[in-house]
């Protein structure tokens, strides 16, 4: 068996550096989200920019809990329902589709794994058109649902194409070894294999949950009413009523990235296990 190579303490060093570097040129824009949110406006434009709020605002981050057309925990319900909608039609949908491909050879089965990657190439201004006929159509318009679906839209095709690999990676023996044991087809897929691609299914989860949360065109085409519209929608409302005031546009901003921070703190051992352990067979 190969050792682990190890790094000399120069070139660990150079590495940690490097790191070091690249991570504050990532979290950068977050930082002067940060900082913007709490300067006033007049300092905003100052030239040269200052680099922290000399006078610190928060009358940005108190208006977003008045009561409003931008109501901040009114815009956070929207957005989490809408979201927790699209990622458990996705997860639903999506993992009976990616087990029946991953694990039946059928006639056409290439084709849809083609489909599917062709719907995540498919810009969302192509979609609206139909998907508002068929929302208008089917009396769902202007209402959650229609966000909720049009937001699944994304996150099924990911998921199968991330899960068709985790099934397909399950020795057929486990499949067999349950039916041995008196199990049928849906109780040994429902026991043995779900539990088995659980990180992949969390992955999912997630990320289906993540792109609805960043979601803008659905939620403003098919919700009309302000109300009932996400937090992102929110955001971009807030640029035209009150003529792009920065110091409120950017507080916005960082309070929809607290969930989005969270979700990748606590689920990250999820997130990493989930990309690369399904990617052992194709």
């Amino acid at each position: 068996m190969n050792e682990e190579k190890k790094l000399s303490p120069g070139k660990n060093i150079l590495l940690c550096v490097l790191a070091a570097a690249l991570l504050c040129f990532l979290l950068f824009p977050l930082y002067w989200a940060l900082i913007t949110s709490l300067k006033s406006e007049q300092e905003i434009f100052l030239n040269p920019p200052t680099f922290y709020p000399h006078t610190v605002n928060t009358k940005s981050y108190a208006a977003q809990v008045e009561t409003g057309d931008f109501n901040m925990f009114r815009s956070f319900a929207n957005s989490f329902q809408i979201s927790l909608g699209a990622a458990v039609i996705a997860v639903l949908l999506a993992v009976p589709a990616s087990y029946g491909i991953a694990k039946y050879r059928f006639k056409g089965r290439k084709t849809i794994l083609l489909s599917f990657l062709v719907t995540q190439m498919l810009p969302v201004s192509v979609l609206l058109t139909p998907m508002f006929i068929m929302f208008k159509n089917a009396h769902v318009y202007n209402t959650w649902l229609s966000a909720v679906l049009a937001d699944a839209t994304i996150g099924i095709p990911f998921s199968v194409l991330i899960l068709k690999n985790y099934f397909a990676s399950i020795p057929k023996d486990l499949e067999e070894a349950a039916y041995l044991d008196g199990c049928n087809r849906f109780s040994a897929f429902m026991r043995i294999l779900i539990p088995i691609a659980k990180p992949g299914v969390m992955v999912c989860a997630i990320f289906s949950f993540l792109y609805a949360w960043g979601d803008l065109a659905y939620g403003m085409t098919f919700i009309l009413d302000q109300e009932k519209r996400p937090i992102t929608a929110g955001i971009f409302n807030f640029m035209g009523q009150y003529g792009t005031k920065w110091s409120y546009l950017t507080a916005f901003a960082v309070v929809t990235v607290i969930p989005v921070a969270l979700i990748f703190i606590f689920m990250q051992k999820y997130i990493v296990s989930g990309m690369t352990s399904g990617a052992v067979k194709g």
